[in-house]
């Protein structure tokens, strides 16, 4: 309706009406309804824009906050983790030296054990040789002393069943028969 008003006032002037200039009253109500766009504007859309900034920045830099504390939980975790890995390995090598150091207490304890078996079982042998030989001694001289009383006897003519005069006869034998096995040692030894 303006727009109709208008030309007609400004053909009454008989102006001329530039088509590129708007008039005068639509630039005032023009700017006057930018104005009351703006003042809606700002007083409705703005709030929310900022709202909504507000929360993703609080959003943002909760996440960050989240990410830095579990980053330093992560460390943290890992920092015990190492400590724990290191202090298990420097158990297992206190563990395998210890084990190391008993090993060779048990082999020399074995040692031991066997040389002390082994010097058992050799005096033990020792001492049953030196017994059969002594039993093997005495029963020797026993037979050696019968075949001796008999061979006397035989020879000299008498009977030597006299208990004391055979036991002195076998004596006096075996005697001069150890002295002349030492004479021909010595012999031996000498040529």
């Amino acid at each position: 309706m303006l727009t109709k008003v208008l030309p007609l006032a400004a053909a009454a002037g008989g102006e001329d009406v530039n088509p590129l200039l708007p008039h005068t009253a639509e630039i005032i109500f023009g700017f006057v309804f930018l104005i009351l766009l703006a003042i809606a504007f700002a007083k409705v859309v703005v709030p929310k824009f900022e709202k909504a900034y507000a929360d993703r920045t609080a959003a943002i830099e909760g996440g960050m906050n989240e990410a830095k504390q579990a980053q330093a939980e992560a460390k943290a975790a890992l920092e015990k983790y190492n400590a724990q890995l290191a202090e298990a390995r420097q158990e297992a090598a206190k563990i395998r030296e210890d084990a190391r150091e008993q090993g060779a207490v048990i082999i020399a304890e074995m040692r031991e054990q066997a040389n002390a078996e082994a010097e058992r079982i050799v005096t033990h042998a020792r001492t049953q040789i030196d017994a059969e030989r002594s039993q093997a001694v005495a029963s020797l001289r026993g037979e050696v002393g019968q075949m001796a009383t008999t061979l006397a006897g035989r020879i000299v003519g008498e009977s030597l069943e006299d208990e004391a005069r055979q036991r002195r006869t076998v004596e006096r034998f075996l005697a001069d028969l150890e002295a002349s096995e030492s004479a021909r040692q010595a012999v031996g030894t000498d040529g």
